[in-house]
């Protein structure tokens, strides 16, 4: 049965992409500001923050968690590499290994493949869910991006945030991935993009 729209997330613009100082890496100047502004943001919402150029503003959202909690990440790549400058700037491929030194992620459940959708099991996993989706985790049948991606079908992804969402224990969710047409993307590509967007924020009982 559909979700009335009282129960329905709101759905968030968290795209910051305008600053300066964020594409890729964030310089430390720029990730106070984007805290600062998403800080009166409803972290129980789906924040869509751009292409995955951006994903580690996922870490923001999840520093705001105030109990224990497991990150569901659905990523054709592991974001947890050490920066190539070191500490001081964020990165989108870097941001895993500083968010698993949160003290409230108690587990970090990394869903890359088809078959690592097939098998995920969400009942070992403590507290509150947190999920971020990157679009490159889908089969190019179903998104385009800048980066390259794995072999999942839009089906099993939705099955399974569908299962998160129907949990009653997700705090909040994030969505990133897509082309931007400075990098070459088209309006099919947008077009796609935009229908696979519209199927998970469906599965996350949200709607634009």
């Amino acid at each position: 049965m559909p979700l009335s729209e009282q129960t329905r997330l709101k759905i968030l613009d968290c795209d910051f992409s305008c600053l300066d100082g964020t594409c890729c890496y964030c310089s430390p100047e720029s990730a106070a500001l984007i805290r600062r502004r998403t800080a009166g943001m409803e972290l129980h919402a789906v924040h869509l923050i751009g292409t995955g150029d951006y994903h580690y503003q996922t870490l923001f959202w999840i520093e705001r968690m105030r109990s224990p909690f497991s990150l569901v990440l659905f990523d054709n790549h592991p974001d947890d590499q050490q920066g190539a400058f070191g500490e001081e700037l964020l990165s989108c491929g870097g941001w895993v290994a500083r968010a698993r030194r949160l003290p409230l992620l108690e587990k970090l459940l990394w869903i890359r493949t088809e078959e690592d959708a097939a098998g995920a099991d969400l009942g070992p996993l403590p507290g509150e869910l947190y999920l971020s989706v990157d679009m490159d985790v889908l089969s190019e049948d179903y998104a385009r991006t800048d980066w390259d991606q794995g072999n999942m079908s839009l089906e099993s992804l939705c099955r399974t945030v569908r299962d998160i969402s129907s949990s009653g224990r997700l705090a909040g969710a994030d969505i990133c991935g897509g082309i931007t047409a400075e990098k070459g993307g088209t309006q099919a590509d947008f077009d796609l993009n935009a229908r696979s967007t519209d199927a998970i924020l469906d599965a996350l009982g949200a709607s634009r």
